[in-house]
């Protein structure tokens, strides 16, 4: 049986797209999760389960848009993929401030990167890696102030959603304990 990190867009932030981690377990093992368990406010959950990913995606979205009336963008990424995704931040020294290193994770893989917008974006403290489906950006100012991390989906061309190295270290936990 396979594990899986679902990750949500948007959920809990500036008081929009409300969902409360309770109701989010509910929807997860309605749809045949097992034992979903979640990761603080903003939608990251593990589970187990013989799914297909993107109808799982889909038919998430589509209860929560029923029963909270906001439609987030869900991905379930395989949990072997964060743990690789993890293990490739190619910024060593970003592991001791792991709120500043973020990496995006995309739907699909880029086709065609805009990566020489990104570049001229950079503050000069800003490092950035695009790695098949994953962006990694080290972001020593944080991504708040940062045009190239307003930027990253547009330049990429795909979804994305982001999560800092504290989050993504907390699933990779998640996905090892149920290994």
């Amino acid at each position: 049986m396979t594990v899986w990190v679902c990750l949500l867009r948007g959920i809990n932030v500036g008081g929009t797209g409300k969902l409360a981690m309770d109701d989010l377990r509910g929807h997860l093992a309605a749809l045949g999760a097992e034992a979903p368990e979640t990761y603080i406010q903003s939608g990251n959950a593990v589970f187990a389960g013989d799914i297909d990913a993107a109808a799982f995606a889909t038919d998430l979205t589509a209860r929560i848009a029923a029963a909270q009336g906001h439609a987030p963008r869900v991905m379930v990424i395989p949990g072997d993929e964060v743990i690789a995704a993890y293990a490739a931040f190619p910024f060593a020294d970003a592991f001791e401030r792991p709120k500043f290193g973020n990496i995006w994770f995309c739907e699909t893989a880029p086709v065609a990167p805009d990566l020489d917008t990104l570049k001229r974006l950079a503050k000069e403290s800003e490092r950035f890696a695009l790695d098949g489906l994953f962006f990694h950006l080290d972001a020593p100012e944080g991504i708040g102030r940062s045009k190239l991390a307003e930027r990253v989906e547009r330049a990429l061309g795909v979804a994305t959603t982001a999560r800092n190295l504290n989050t993504v270290a907390k699933l990779v936990e998640m996905v090892r304990a149920r290994s």
